[in-house]
């Protein structure tokens, strides 16, 4: 089959290299590529996944968890104060 084909600069230097190396012509390198990179079966799953091992951490002692809920509500009310203040203001 005849076709004409745009090859982005980096291929066509990867391309050109190829020949150079095989000592082969266009047709017979680019064929030889294309069969290279069709004839692979799925590539990315042949590697093993990743895995990562998750493992409790829990919260630092000393820490108390019902802390944070009234650190949150402080810092709240701090806020809508602190906004009622600048609104007298003006």
């Amino acid at each position: 089959m005849r076709t004409t084909v745009t090859l982005d600069n980096d291929v066509e230097r990867m391309l050109r290299e190829a020949m150079h190396r095989s000592r082969s012509g266009f047709k017979q390198t680019i064929n030889a590529a294309i069969r290279a990179g069709l004839g692979q079966k799925g590539g990315a799953s042949t590697r093993r996944p990743f895995i990562l091992k998750a493992r409790p951490l829990g919260l630092r002692s000393g820490l108390d968890p019902t802390g944070f809920n009234k650190m949150a509500d402080d810092l709240e009310l701090d806020a809508v104060l602190s906004k009622g203040r600048i609104d007298e203001a003006k």
